[in-house]
């Protein structure tokens, strides 16, 4: 969403774009530990593919009291990213916040104090061991991927962004009371927006079974239903909805230096226009629950982790269990399918099929272009 605004905006707005800049600018994070990203070409879509992580926090210093209070600031959610080589797919990861990991050794920028390596600890931790850069680091060792660009944005900061695209549709299989989210919707179909967004994106007892990856899967309902709504309410075109946009992503969302800048955004927008919403893939990271080793928490089912990021580092495409996909076929030349047309020539183009993307076993998630509902809780 932030991409695309700067790409509407920038053309007509010259003023509000130097606005948003200077503001990205002043809230940026460095995560390249002296190490920068290399320059993105000016205004022309991005060479490569890219990955970029995006994190949620809870408790960090902003944060209202209305979330309650704990102890340390927790990346609860982490979002990665990824857009294939050629522009054609991208797959956006959902990393719960209780997946055991491995921890790096980690340095707060800031207070300067050193955090040793950890063997086996829930995700969330890593924030508390040195920021932004500490979670990137964390990640990009668990998933093998080199990830450059990242973004951070509070419970707060959730609420403004989803009032400027003007709410997205959701639906609920049956009606929600989660008190402790403060989320209260009716079966069938709501528009959300605001702190009622909120409450859908944190609501973890009024899902599914009441797990954190329950609460994913309404996460990537909302995601799916944003892109959907991005692409067909005429956000794109709308000027002032679209400046609204920019300048909320720009006071809520604190993007990594190799992010904060017109430029790279723009070039990375210029390569997501084009993907179909079928060929966006929103999956959870592979795991599973009940290892009384590591009660309440979640751990990682590692072969069909390691099959995955394999594919997505070798720009493999893939889909979610249960379907195929199977590109159109493209041709240089019409062929007309008359019965009396006689067979084409050598010097014409035959149509040629693309490979079949296959599914991976293991995964489970969606496509952007799924409407599906969200699963009440019956418990």
């Amino acid at each position: 969403m932030l991409t695309v605004a700067v790409v509407s905006t920038s053309a007509v707005a010259a003023v509000a774009v130097w606005s948003f800049s200077k503001t990205v600018d002043d809230n940026a994070i460095d995560i390249t530990g002296g190490d920068p990203a290399a320059p993105v070409p000016q205004l022309e879509s991005y060479e490569n593919g890219f990955n970029i992580l995006m994190v949620g926090v809870d408790n960090d210093a902003t944060q209202n009291a209305a979330y309650g209070e704990r102890h340390g600031t927790r990346n609860d959610v982490n979002i990665l990213v990824h857009v294939s080589a050629d522009h054609s797919n991208a797959v956006v990861v959902s990393i719960p916040r209780d997946l055991i990991v491995p921890h790096p050794t980690c340095m707060d920028a800031e207070s300067g104090a050193e955090f040793s390596a950890m063997a086996a600890r829930p995700v969330n931790e890593a924030m508390s061991r040195g920021g932004l850069l500490c979670v990137v680091k964390t990640v990009s060792e668990l998933t093998g991927l080199t990830i450059p660009y990242a973004g951070l944005i509070s419970f707060d900061g959730v609420v403004p962004m989803s009032d400027a695209v003007g709410g997205v549709p959701i639906c609920l299989t049956a009606a929600i009371d989660d008190d402790s989210a403060g989320l209260h919707l009716p079966a069938g179909p709501s528009i959300v927006a605001g702190d009622t967004a909120l409450a859908f994106l944190r609501s973890r007892h009024g899902v599914g079974d009441q797990s954190d990856l329950a609460r994913i899967s309404s996460q990537q309902i909302y995601m799916a239903s944003l892109m959907r709504t991005v692409q067909g309410n005429g956000t794109l075109t709308n000027i002032p909805t679209l400046i609204n946009l920019a300048n909320a992503a720009a006071s809520n969302i604190q993007l990594s230096t190799s992010l904060a800048d017109i430029d790279t955004m723009v070039s990375m927008a210029l390569a997501l226009k084009d993907i179909d919403l079928d060929r966006m893939l929103f999956v959870q990271y592979p795991g599973t629950t009940g290892d009384p080793n590591y009660p309440g928490k979640v751990v990682p089912t590692e072969a069909v982790a390691a099959e995955m990021f394999t594919k997505l580092a070798a720009g493999q495409p893939f889909t979610l269990p249960g379907t195929t996909s199977t590109p159109a076929l493209t041709t240089d030349a019409p062929i007309s399918m008359e019965t009396s047309t006689p067979p084409p020539s050598r010097e014409t183009a035959l149509p040629t099929p693309a490979p079949t993307v296959e599914a991976m076993n293991g995964l489970t998630g969606q496509t952007a272009q799924d409407e599906s509902c969200a699963e009440a809780s019956t418990g």
